[in-house]
């Protein structure tokens, strides 16, 4: 098959991309490089099954394609809000595209969903059937809000052309290609103890979060868009399910890098940050035969391997 994987230069899309390859498969990675990265697919670029497009999903895109992976948007918040309009557009534009493309070629599509859908959730754990609590007019709604719409689209497109869909929502996810300053918690606290710096808690530290392996989540996604029945459209949870405070994940940080000398402190909280979050991941199960197997220390340390080879770069 012939596979589109848009943000395929990313965290998630190069392993996406590498795992697909794999397979047998010819991928199209199509990357603008706004937080995604050459390095990510150095060694994919070589493979006569691999071809790299730069461009920008806001515009229309005109390929011959059998699949469909949407991936592209910037997914940490100091990423996100860095330009909060085209955050929008890439989510909103993007899909338009994307799902143009699908309906044109009958391709199936796949949407990279978040939780962050589920906002500063008033329920936990949270499954596919809450709709969430989002200030549709904070920071972070860009993206949250962004992501809710690009659902919209994707069960419009469905309803209305009959478009083959599946829609993960991705909880946290960590592991190798994560962007060094991206912010995203794990990064953050893995460089601050590589580099000695004070590790930096939001809040006092007993806001929860799941954290997957990356290789758990590639998995995921696979057996959900690979499956065939076009019933099963999602929305789906892709997560970890054993929750941990971000005060525990620090201190387990700090217990994989002995050698550090660095410090947690503690900062105010930013503005709609969620307090708790937690999937039920009962439908994954059901459906996909599918749960994260790589524990929370085992995946730990082999990103703790990663951001040592990529510091000393």
């Amino acid at each position: 098959m012939k596979i589109l994987i848009t943000g395929g230069a990313g965290f998630i899309g190069s392993h996406l991309c590498k795992k697909i390859l794999d397979q047998g498969h010819e991928v199209l990675c199509v990357d603008n490089f706004y937080t995604g990265s050459r390095q990510n697919i150095f060694d994919l670029l070589d493979n006569k099954n691999f071809e790299l497009i730069i461009h920008d999903i806001t515009f229309p895109l005109y390929l011959e394609v059998d699949m469909i992976y949407n991936l592209a948007c910037p997914a940490s918040p100091v990423q996100y809000q860095r330009d909060p309009v085209q955050t929008l557009k890439t989510s909103i534009h993007g899909s338009i595209n994307m799902l143009g493309l699908a309906k044109r070629t009958k391709a199936k599509i796949f949407q990279a969903s978040t939780s962050e859908v589920y906002g500063d959730p008033e329920i936990h754990p949270q499954d596919e059937s809450y709709w969430g609590k989002v200030n549709p007019l904070g920071p972070r709604a860009c993206y949250d809000e962004g992501k809710r719409c690009s659902e919209t689209l994707f069960f419009d497109y469905h309803r209305q052309f009959n478009l083959k869909i599946k829609i993960g929502r991705i909880f946290n996810t960590y592991g190798p290609n994560m962007n060094i300053g991206d912010g995203r918690v794990v990064s953050n606290f893995i460089v601050q103890a590589l580099t000695n710096k004070d590790i930096t808690i939001y809040g006092d530290g007993s806001q929860t979060r799941s954290f997957q392996y990356i290789d758990d989540l590639i998995e995921a996604i696979l057996k959900f868009n690979q499956n065939t029945s076009d019933e099963l459209t999602g929305p789906i949870n892709l997560g970890n399910d054993k929750e941990i405070t971000v005060k525990e994940l620090a201190q387990t940080v700090l217990e994989l890098i002995p050698q550090s000398n660095s410090k947690i402190v503690y900062k105010n909280l930013p503005q709609d940050d969620p307090k708790q979050r937690k999937p039920d991941i009962t439908l994954a199960k059901k459906e996909l035969n599918w749960e994260p197997k790589t524990d929370l220390k085992e995946g730990l340390a082999k990103t703790v391997d990663y951001f040592k080879k990529a510091l000393n770069k």
